[in-house]
């Protein structure tokens, strides 16, 4: 392994904490390492006039760090998992995955300060279908504003006027130690959150076994079987941030693992909802079966309405 070791990095504030964080816990656990960042613009970050679902989804913010894996400049690269599409280059894998921020959505509204408080009609900011799909089941009044940028732009919406609320994830701001600016956090049974919303996923070239020896001590066996049924199920319903669906898997009682999903239309009128439990070794099949079960009831027909077919910036 070379030293330093090299991570691909975003350069936005929160995708530069998290590679620092990274960098920290590799040093830590290994004196003798040295990690270096390697920050690179993505055509996510360029391109910011329309809304993500309408370019090709999140898979967009980490397409240049995964060709700079794929080249050798990088050894690493550090995600939300969040952001991570179901399906990645065959040359790559995600190697570790750290303990589980908050995986809530937060409300930032400095003048209501509650969803239930909102006035009627308000303008509520964010960029998730699935966000807004949840939303609109509860509130259908709701105007639903489009957001891009990054943390702070998100956040100024909400300070000018331009929105009454925005939504953003309860991780990314308590990680850039925000978390004050947080009114209300709504409760996974009021809004389910995105697959792996919380954790940071560390993604490197297949079969770089050295590497993955390095990152052992991120092994956590818990946190890999929640992994585990929130991204088989969003590969099952083909699953990025043009998908209304959603995930959240904890570890309860005896260690068996706990799942609530969800998929709805965008505009929140019908909204299917379950949940499971299994053996923590189940986990991937509880991911397909929870699917399986909400494509059935009707989120096939509401994902064939979406008409998802690949836009010229993925097609690049």
């Amino acid at each position: 392994m070379q030293n330093p070791i090299k991570i691909g990095t975003r350069e936005s504030d929160l995708a530069l904490w998290q590679a620092r964080y990274m960098a920290r816990c590799i040093e830590k656990s290994h004196p003798d390492l040295k990690v270096m960042l390697v920050p690179m613009t993505t055509r996510g970050d360029q391109i910011q006039d329309r809304p993500l679902a309408d370019i090709g989804g999140k898979g967009l913010f980490i397409k240049e760090l995964e060709s700079a894996l794929l080249d050798g400049r990088v050894d690493l690269a550090v995600h939300s998992l969040k952001d991570v599409p179901a399906v990645l280059p065959p040359q790559l894998m995600l190697s570790a995955f750290t303990e589980r921020e908050d995986p809530r959505d937060a409300v930032i509204s400095p003048h209501y300060k509650t969803l239930k408080n909102l006035p009627r009609s308000a303008k509520v900011g964010t960029s998730s279908l699935r966000r807004s799909a949840q939303l609109l089941h509860i509130r259908p009044d709701l105007q639903i504003i489009p957001l891009r940028g990054n943390v702070t732009t998100r956040l100024n919406h909400a300070d000018d006027g331009t929105c009454d609320a925005v939504i953003l994830a309860a991780a990314g701001l308590k990680r850039l130690k925000l978390e004050h600016r947080i009114t209300e956090y709504l409760p996974v049974s009021l809004c389910i959150p995105a697959a792996g919303q919380g954790i940071m996923a560390v993604e490197t070239r297949a079969g770089d076994a050295e590497l993955s020896q390095i990152l052992q001590f991120l092994k956590n066996p818990e946190i890999e079987a929640c992994v585990a049924a929130e991204r088989s199920f969003l590969a099952e319903v083909g699953g990025d941030c043009r998908v209304p669906a959603g995930i959240h898997a904890s570890v309860c009682k005896g260690g068996n693992i706990n799942a609530e999903a969800v998929i709805a239309s965008i505009d929140g009128r019908r909204l299917y909802r379950t949940s499971g439990t299994c053996m923590a070794g189940q986990a991937l099949h509880l991911g397909y079966s929870l699917a399986e079960q909400l494509l059935s009831e009707g989120g096939a027909a509401v994902l064939s309405e979406l008409n998802l077919t690949k836009t010229p910036e993925e097609k690049i």
